[in-house]
């Protein structure tokens, strides 16, 4: 007598229905008979905060149209967890995620509910590209950023108490980055209404000028960091010193081939949740020199072991700006984001976050594969010469010479 067929359940919104998406049910549908829970109009708007282009109707009826698929619905939920009615009810023995779509809040829901809980990788199929949702729909070229160092002293009342530098890194957008996770992206969004698909070529200082003024404009409470800016239109990895103002004085950039491949292998992201719109990080602050030292000491010791090429520093130094910012923000880290933090920090050489509040993403270092991570592409300088210095100093114009 054989063994009774097991139930695999998968949930995603599978907008503009693509090669990559059929890959990934089929990859699914080898667990078992696969059952699919398709994301609600209002589901999709919630999550993306974009409408989709297709509806849910249509989703559903392309989604069931394949052979692969033994039946599919619309949840019945919204959020993150928009299906977990449909997977209280369906029972399934398997749920079956990508590595975009893994989320400790999804595997904790799979343990309380006794479910195998499995995550693919993304692989196109056999002699076709690999292909997303963001790439067809989005053909932005803009690039996100990540602090790996220093985060917080691109503000004012932080630097002026101890200056220091943030580390920024801008990575191409081979990943749709979720708001509210720490990726600049509100500030990327700026930068989409001021030039389109594509950073236009000219003077850098004056083009993350602009978009930093587009950021804040008059009567803004809040001033985001220039550090988004600087970091979304200068490729490559980049030094920029704070003190006491909102802009920097100096801004140092690494470009060399080697040491941004270097840095491409060990940084890895683990995705989270975004942050709850409402939430401010500010409250129960404790700023003040010592703190603020400690943070600029890690964005020094992030900077030489990028230089060193150093892995090993580079994962303290990381870990050191976590380590600082929270003895500044309590805030940053929850005890759930904290428990995560340190299982992850187990396996690597050093952690952080990405987003305040334990939102967005775990940035990960480490020289070893990490499961179920996301990689990243630092943008390079279109047009660098051959032989480039390893770090050249920001010219004397607008991007270094300016003192608020």
């Amino acid at each position: 007598m054989s063994a009774p067929v097991k139930k695999v359940f998968v949930s995603g919104c599978f907008d503009l229905l693509h090669s990559g998406h059929v890959r990934f049910l089929q990859a699914a549908a080898q667990y078992g008979e696969l059952y699919v829970a398709v994301g609600s109009d209002e589901a999709v708007a919630d999550l993306k905060r974009r409408p989709p282009r297709c509806s849910q109707d249509e989703r559903l009826f392309m989604v069931k149209a394949l052979g692969c698929v033994a039946d599919a619905g619309i949840s019945r939920g919204t959020g993150l967890l928009d299906f977990e009615e449909d997977l209280r009810r369906i029972r399934p023995d398997v749920f079956v995620v990508n590595e975009d779509g893994d989320s400790p809040r999804k595997l904790a829901l799979c343990r309380e509910l006794g479910i195998e809980y499995v995550v693919l990788r993304r692989e196109p199929a056999p002699g076709l590209p690999a292909r997303s949702t963001t790439s067809l729909r989005n053909l932005s070229e803009i690039p996100y950023r990540i602090d790996l160092a220093g985060g917080w002293l691109d503000q004012p009342f932080v630097s002026q108490c101890w200056p220091g530098a943030v580390i920024v890194v801008s990575i191409l957008p081979t990943h749709e980055f979720a708001l509210r996770s720490g990726m600049a992206t509100s500030t990327r969004q700026s930068a989409e209404k001021i030039w389109g698909r594509r950073i236009p070529p000219g003077d850098p200082g004056e083009k993350a000028r602009l978009l930093f003024a587009c950021e804040n404009p008059p009567g803004k409470e809040e001033i985001s960091g220039s550090q988004d800016a600087i970091g979304i239109v200068y490729p490559g990895v980049n030094r920029l010193e704070y003190r006491g103002g909102y802009w920097p004085e100096t801004i140092r950039s690494v470009v060399d081939e080697a040491t941004l491949s270097w840095l491409e292998r060990l940084i890895w992201l683990k995705p989270l949740v975004p942050r709850p719109g409402e939430f401010s990080v500010l409250g129960e602050t404790s700023i003040d020199a010592p703190r603020a030292r400690a943070l600029a000491e890690a964005a020094d010791a992030c900077w030489t072991a990028i230089l060193d090429r150093d892995a090993a520093a580079l994962g303290r130094a990381v870990y050191g700006t976590l380590q600082a910012q929270v003895r500044m923000f309590p805030r940053m880290v929850t005890p759930p984001i904290q428990s995560i933090l340190d299982d992850w920090l187990a396996i690597s050489l050093g952690v952080k976050l990405s987003g305040a509040g334990g939102g967005g993403y775990v940035v990960a270092i480490s020289e070893k594969p990490l499961d179920n991570c996301l990689r990243v592409s630092i943008a390079r300088p279109e047009l660098a010469e051959p032989g480039s210095p390893l770090s050249v100093d920001a010219p004397p114009t607008a991007e270094s010479d300016c003192r608020k």
